[in-house]
């Protein structure tokens, strides 16, 4: 395990104005990663020389390489923490390079605090790290767009509309209207340019009229998702009345991941356009900080897919940490085919 010190501020760890870095200070911490961390970096900036108790001894830690001392003019802050994100390392120091924020993700997990008892270091804990915000959507993204790029018709709407049950009724109505009108003319040319007779033609536009009931995937929040199973029933004979249906179209509600809390989307198609289930399965590689709380999410991982690439099943989805993703917010995707039956 590795560890970068921040050596300007060990040094000059309770130093008072007019006072000096003390050596000993960085002498006793050294001694005290050797029996914890396999390897230890040591960072110093170009001024600590001059303001450091033992500057000749300090010299000669530098000449044989013992503290890297970083260029006058360079940033060591930024040194140290560019090569604790590359190399997954932690900082030893109280500095909490706030003017870095914005470019590091998380430094206080990054970050180990210490002091000094009795010329002693005394080494605290680093806090949690911070959760990544939005890690489900963006695991759902990855995996519907591999989805797409395996040629998997996939629907993307998510801006999401007020949540209730009459409000529901209506954009089907008004979705379903209007893609019904603009599929009926493309399938009228169609005919046409193949059956020139009146007749045939008439016969078409009534059995387009009367096409197979619909599918509507109504994607909700959990929080409103008992509300909207509830109401699927009502809400499938209003449109049918209203659109003079022959048959009741099939409300299936879905979990997403991507609605807030009282808002839905609505992914409408044709009953002969759903998939019996997914053609693939899904593994998520995800870190360790992350993994209890994408497992618990899975099965809402699962809904949110299965309602946008139009499938009746769930795809399984398997969570599987690796150390190698080190980081809070790391994962991996892979689509796992799945065997199709054997006549």
């Amino acid at each position: 395990m590795k560890i970068i010190v921040d050596a300007s501020n060990v040094a000059s760890f309770g130093k008072k104005k007019g006072s000096k870095a003390k050596l000993e200070y960085l002498l006793s911490t050294m001694n005290a990663l050797e029996e914890r961390y396999d390897d230890i970096i040591i960072i110093a900036d170009a001024s600590l020389k001059h303001n450091i108790d033992d500057k000749e001894r300090y010299v000669e830690l530098v000449e044989n390489n013992i503290i890297e001392e970083v260029e006058a003019g360079s940033h060591a802050d930024h040194i140290i923490l560019n090569l604790a994100e590359k190399e997954h390392a932690k900082i030893l120091s109280n500095d909490h390079f706030r003017e870095f924020t914005n470019e590091f993700h998380d430094i206080n997990h990054m970050r180990i605090p210490f002091s000094f008892e009795n010329d002693k270091i005394v080494l605290k804990e680093p806090k949690k790290p911070k959760k990544v915000r939005n890690i489900l959507q963006k695991i759902c993204d990855e995996i519907l767009l591999s989805f797409e790029k395996s040629r998997v018709d996939v629907y993307m709407g998510k801006n999401g509309l007020q949540f209730s049950p009459v409000n529901i009724a209506k954009e089907a109505i008004i979705r379903m209207d209007r893609f019904n009108q603009t599929n009926i003319e493309t399938k009228i040319e169609g005919v046409i340019s193949k059956i020139p007779m009146f007749g045939k033609v008439m016969d078409m536009i009534d059995n387009v009229e009367t096409l197979a009931p619909h599918i509507i995937f109504v994607l909700v929040h959990p929080k409103n998702y008992k509300e909207a199973v509830k109401s699927a029933g009502n809400i499938s004979i209003t449109i049918k009345d209203r659109l003079h249906l022959d048959k009741t179209p099939l409300i299936a509600v879905r979990n997403d991941l991507y609605m807030k809390p009282d808002l839905f989307e609505l992914n409408i198609i044709y009953s002969d356009e759903v998939l019996n289930d997914s053609p693939f399965n899904i593994e998520v590689i995800i870190n360790v900080h992350d993994e209890s709380f994408i497992k618990r999410n899975s099965r809402n991982i699962a809904s949110t897919v299965a309602g946008r690439i139009n499938s009746w099943k769930f795809p399984i989805v398997l969570i599987k940490p690796n150390l190698t993703l080190e980081n809070p917010g790391d994962f991996d995707i892979h689509l796992i085919p799945k065997k199709r039956d054997q006549d």
